[in-house]
């Protein structure tokens, strides 16, 4: 069975520029296109395109969607991690449903009673915010073990972190967790951390961490062994895929080894 472009559009709500655009880059071929120049998709087309638009709501660009299906990652593999981090997602969310829902009721009932707004329970205000929180301290206890350790590096650092501002910020933070999905479709496709195609995205993290500081091979894997010691850190990489802390500083010892020694 087949669909034409306009059925998927429909079905998607991908438009069909999206669609004609995805094709030109090599994204998302049509099966076939017709004699009328109209471009139609059978069943894989339709599992392609849920993958990447799943990607694209994880803030993943076209060029790592790219990578990541030309990986040959076993596809149910692949979108089990997706519905797991998705699952979690849904959850954190659901949580903070309840907690602004509960903030509005308790305003509510002051200004119903005339009374000043009354938080029962304050704590309860930041409930669902715990993820950000723990990322959050564990970033700051990285730094301390940094500023401790390599007092110059962590200077260089605060500088450089101080010249960004909010966008810079965001979109730094986007694209870090876009190359943590990468490696780990990586892991979960059974890649050795001694591969080139992970080594590359190796280089591509240590030249992220060069705009903050430059360290030398043993301090590149006191920080990789920094996302597997600490909790919260460690729980941050393994929220995207189960063992993907320990594979990240396996692969960065590897590329330590090999590139600063």
């Amino acid at each position: 069975m087949a669909w034409s472009i306009a059925d998927v559009a429909r079905m998607s709500g991908a438009t069909s520029r999206t669609l004609r655009h995805y094709d030109e880059i090599g994204l998302l071929p049509p099966a076939w296109i017709g004699s009328n120049g109209h471009r139609y998709y059978e069943e894989a087309g339709l599992l392609r395109l849920q993958q990447i638009l799943l990607m694209r709501e994880l803030d993943l660009g076209l060029r790592e969607i790219q990578a990541v299906l030309d990986s040959q990652a076993d596809q149910v593999t692949v979108l089990r991690e997706h519905r797991r981090w998705l699952l979690g997602e849904r959850d954190r969310l659901d949580t903070l449903v309840r907690t602004v829902g509960r903030t509005i009721a308790e305003l509510e009932e002051g200004r119903d009673n005339n009374d000043m707004a009354k938080i029962n329970r304050p704590e309860n205000l930041f409930e669902g915010f715990e993820h950000s929180t723990a990322e959050a301290e564990a970033e700051a206890k990285a730094q301390d073990e940094v500023r401790e350790r390599w007092p110059k590096a962590w200077e260089e650092s605060r500088r450089a972190i101080e010249t960004m501002t909010a966008e810079d910020q965001e979109r730094w933070q986007r694209e870090v967790t876009a190359q943590m999905i990468r490696i780990a479709e990586f892991m979960v496709a059974g890649t050795p951390v001694a591969d080139p195609a992970v080594q590359a995205e190796m280089d591509a993290h240590y030249r992220n961490i060069r705009r903050f500081w430059t360290p030398d091979a043993a301090a590149y894997r006191g920080l990789g062994q920094t996302y597997v010691d600490d909790p919260r850190m460690r729980a941050n990489y393994d929220k995207i895929a189960e063992g993907l802390a320990v594979y990240q500083r396996d692969a960065m010892a590897v590329y330590a080894d090999a590139r600063l020694s």
